[in-house]
């Protein structure tokens, strides 16, 4: 593994770990987007709930501190929007002698937001520190790989378990809403985000709840209200799932890897309070975090990349293509004032 790749960087999006942190780290966000001041303001609020602090960043070195136990590659720490910033650990690395790297994006998905900005990121940090950056390379999408698969299933099935016995119980899997448009120009062909959260979705039910009937949603959209994101919004779908009666709910955010901030406030406040208002029984599964199984999945993707045996029997539950190298020009960046 060492003859090819020299380090391990895991790449995340970062969040704010003090009140006077959330307004500079929603404007790293939000740059160029067109979120209206109002939304900034909420959202801000749903940080400052929480002392300011998004649990994100220790769910990050959680994470790094398993993955280290289990290489004997160096592992660096990187984020997109907030500290530890991602060019300042690619200059790290060069001034470590780090000369190529592999890095592991906490998103399972394709799609601009959820990959193509990544690989913008990791580009825009190795320009920053110059032509002795390392050589980095983004592993796959996993939304399929057992060990991201397994965890949400078993949570799944331990949180259909906390709801009363009988009643009309309806599975519903979250994912960040993001644009209609983007939606349509994720992968090379299009519609790559959303298919691959519905392989998601039905391997997830078929082994943590099999014969419930299940819906996949969407949560946490930031967009200016004029552009088309995508739909329901969780809260409106509990609405629409109670006037059907259905009684309970087990709602699993597939989408995420970790219990940060837009799981804790938009499922466990937000759609709770929903489910409440509207009599709905209602539970919400864990992510995966630092599940052995997860943790054993990113040294997997490793042994993939460097191993051409590993690479021709990739761990994987689905059926929709996977590449190592996103085609060029797939998931292109949105139009700006497109959301």
């Amino acid at each position: 593994m060492s003859e090819a790749y020299d380090a391990l960087l895991l790449v995340s999006f970062g969040g704010p770990e003090h009140p006077d942190d959330v307004l500079p780290f929603l404007a790293n966000v939000t740059r160029g987007r067109g979120v209206p001041p109002e939304r900034l303001a909420e959202v801000a609020e749903h940080y400052q709930h929480f002392g300011g602090v998004s649990p994100i960043n220790q769910q990050c070195r959680d994470l790094l501190r398993e993955v280290e136990k289990g290489t004997d590659l160096p592992v660096y720490w990187g984020n997109r929007n907030w500290h530890p910033m991602l060019a300042d650990t690619v200059a790290k690395m060069r001034d470590d002698g780090v000369q190529r790297a592999l890095a592991f994006v906490t998103s399972a998905y394709g799609g601009y937001s959820s990959c193509r900005q990544y690989l913008e990121d990791i580009a825009a940090a190795r320009a920053a520190v110059g032509p002795s950056a390392p050589v980095i390379d983004k592993l796959r999408h996993f939304h399929d790989h057992p060990g991201f698969v397994e965890p949400h299933a078993d949570a799944l099935r331990a949180a259909r378990g906390t709801l009363p016995p009988g009643g009309n119980v309806r599975v519903v899997f979250t994912a960040h809403s993001v644009p209609v448009s983007m939606a349509a120009t994720a992968g090379p062909d299009g519609g790559r985000y959303e298919a691959q959260l519905h392989e998601t979705a039905a391997l997830v039910s078929a082994a943590g709840a099999p014969g419930l009937p299940w819906d996949l949603v969407w949560q946490s959209r930031s967009g200016p209200p004029h552009v088309p994101w995508l739909e329901p919004d969780v809260n409106d779908h509990l609405a629409a799932l109670a006037a059907d009666g259905v009684t309970g709910v087990v709602v699993s955010p597939i989408g995420f890897v970790s219990d940060h901030l837009e799981v804790i406030w938009d499922l466990d406040n937000e759609a709770a309070s929903t489910a409440k208002r509207l009599g709905l029984d209602y539970a919400r599964a864990a992510t995966p975090g630092t599940d052995p199984r997860f943790v054993a999945m990113v040294h997997d993707l490793v042994r993939e990349r460097v191993n051409a045996r590993e690479s021709a029997r990739r761990s994987r539950l689905g059926s929709l293509p996977v590449w190592d190298t996103c085609p060029v020009g797939c998931c292109p960046p949105p139009r700006r004032g497109s959301g």
